[in-house]
């Protein structure tokens, strides 16, 4: 039989991991595999995975949760060299990634696309000596997902979120940034910055152009000159005119690598807290393999 550690975080999301747990079981058994369970959470952490490893030399790595969970895995396995294809449950709050990638919500029907799915290899980021497979952020609620606290986010969801962020327009400064790339230089005010190995942010669809295997990340900055107007611009934009051009509030380029000073302290990678700056940042092009849905035949 096949191998597979399925690492699952029991709060993330709304918690709904352990309740599944028999099921998820159930799927891989029928398809021929051997589960074992490797349990996270911020207590305990990914210590001892790599001797379970090469213990048994799984065929891939199930997990469980969000983006954050994801992050934290993937940081792991390349700190310490190891390559596994890893397939994702999509169990967060938000879960970009998985969404990403075409995972369904629906558990059954996610199990079956990553028993019935293949291997790819997808970009990835890397932020001085820090990974991120969806986004980079730094500026306007960027310290949200880090402070909106679990059980508030296993209650209401997404809604958390945007209760948590309305707390912090009124302490919030915005930055003073220098971004410098090879197709662009920027010098200036901006309430947020943005850098895309994926699409959204919060099911937020803000990178439109951005693929993960491209090679290129894809960076937006909002300027900051005027705070009210800036926000309120920014917010018609992606209520009202989301297949239109980015408007002038928004400065957006792709790019391979870029770095970043700033005047403030706090970054968010796939919502976990971030390096601090300055941020040298690079795309890793088809560095991450991920178990992704067959496409659908024609």
């Amino acid at each position: 039989m096949k191998n597979a550690i399925f690492l699952y975080n029991p709060i993330s999301g709304e918690a709904q991991t352990v309740g599944q747990l028999d099921r998820i079981a159930m799927y891989y058994q029928r398809a021929g595999y051997v589960l074992t369970l490797f349990r996270i959470t911020r207590d305990r952490g990914l210590s001892s995975l790599s001797a379970l490893i090469a213990e048994l030399a799984p065929d891939h790595l199930l997990a469980a949760g969000g983006d954050g969970t994801i992050n934290r895995l993937v940081n792991y396995l390349k700190h310490k060299n190891i390559v596994i294809p890893i397939a994702i449950l999509p169990m967060g709050t938000a879960n970009d990634f998985a969404h990403l990638i075409g995972m369904p919500d629906n558990l059954p029907d996610a199990c079956r696309a990553i028993l019935n799915g293949k291997i790819r290899y997808l970009d990835m980021g890397r932020v001085n000596n820090r990974y991120f497979i969806n986004v980079l952020s730094c500026g306007l609620f960027t310290e949200v997902s880090q402070k909106t606290p679990t059980a508030l986010k296993n209650t209401f969801g997404k809604l958390a979120y945007y209760f948590s962020s309305l707390s912090e327009l009124p302490s919030f400064r915005k930055m003073n940034i220098e971004v410098t790339a090879d197709e662009i230089a920027f010098k200036g005010s901006c309430l947020l910055l943005l850098v895309f190995n994926g699409r959204t942010a919060g099911n937020l669809k803000l990178a439109k152009h951005s693929s993960v295997e491209d090679g290129l990340l894809d960076v937006l900055i909002i300027r900051g000159e005027n705070i009210v107007e800036n926000i309120k611009n920014v917010f018609h934009f992606l209520v009202k005119k989301k297949d239109a051009a980015y408007p002038s509030d928004i400065v957006y380029f792709q790019t391979r690598r870029l770095h970043i000073e700033n005047d403030q302290p706090t970054t968010d990678i796939d919502g976990e807290k971030g390096p601090d700056f300055p941020l040298d940042i690079e795309c890793l092009p088809a560095s991450l393999p991920i178990i992704v849905p067959q496409e659908p035949e024609e």
